[in-house]
């Protein structure tokens, strides 16, 4: 009995937290499938069930090419982010002078939001920024180039970087930290060299901290909106900002949840997909060549 009086004074403290939680996002995220099905509209017409609006944005030009646009951007952004945090973090295992400054510095672009950080890289990339001014000192080119909004996607994918880097960095080095010294001396005496030591013993043992970094990256990438909007090229939509449009330009709600909803799918596939590549690569078999 006492026991039971225990379990429920537990379950009715968890409750005051996990029961908003679930209040709040289960209601939107109901509202947002009801809604691309046609279902609790805001506006126009009487709601009822109906994939047309699923049809209207899937058939629709300008959502493929936002689509492919947005997906590729947050794959080469997730991806270059853990590439460059990898080496850092493997430095940074070692004993140097300076190293808590050296972390600061890593991790201050997590201060800075996303708007200002486009805004400030607009102004390098710009025509007489930092960057076309230093590369025209230096004599790589003549005269200053256009380089803001370019149509692939560039800019956003350093901004994604810039962004993301510190916290691909906090992730992988919490798991290139963990490993232990004796490890890599035991690699050593068996006559591994680094790159040997780096394959067959730290990138199997930290391809958890890969993954998830990986998925929480390309998710906010994904559905970012700032960097889009300021960064982005004139000619190409983001998922997030066709989202926008659609809902408050043009006030077509549904088509804005079909979106949402394509958004959450995407993040989705790419977590599992990620899962199933990146699983069979943290076991290692066979003997060290």
């Amino acid at each position: 009995m006492k026991s039971l009086k225990q379990d429920l004074k537990a379950w009715l403290l968890l409750g005051t937290g996990l029961g908003t939680i679930l209040l709040l996002m289960g209601s939107t995220f109901y509202l947002v499938v009801a809604q691309s099905f046609g279902l609790q509209n805001m506006y126009g017409e009487p709601s009822h069930f109906t994939l047309d609006y699923w049809q209207e944005v899937l058939s629709n030009p300008i959502f493929h090419k936002s689509f492919w646009y947005s997906v590729r951007v947050s794959f080469l952004g997730a991806v270059f982010s853990i590439l460059v945090a990898y080496p850092i973090a493997l430095w940074l295992r070692n004993p140097i002078k300076g190293k808590e400054f050296i972390v600061t510095f890593f991790r201050m672009p997590m201060l800075v939001p996303g708007l200002v950080a486009a805004f400030l890289f607009m102004n390098m990339i710009s025509y007489h920024g930092i960057l076309n001014e230093t590369l025209v000192w230096l004599g790589i080119w003549e005269q200053p180039k256009s380089l803001q909004n370019d149509s692939f996607g560039w800019g956003i994918v350093i901004l994604q970087m810039w962004k993301n880097i510190p916290f691909a960095l906090i992730l992988v080095g919490g798991a290139v930290n963990s490993l232990k010294s004796d490890l890599f001396d035991a690699a050593s005496n068996l006559g591994s060299n680094s790159w040997q030591r780096f394959i067959y013993v730290i990138f199997p043992l930290t391809l958890g901290a890969v993954q998830v970094s990986f998925i929480l990256i390309f998710i906010g990438a994904l559905g970012d909106f700032a960097f889009y909007s300021i960064a982005g090229p004139r000619d190409t939509y983001s998922l997030a900002r066709f989202m926008q449009m659609s809902a408050y330009e043009f006030e077509e709600w549904n088509q804005s949840a079909v979106l949402a909803m394509v958004i959450m799918l995407t993040s989705a596939l790419a977590s599992i997909l990620i899962t199933l590549i990146i699983r069979p690569l943290s076991v290692k078999r066979g003997a060290v060549k």
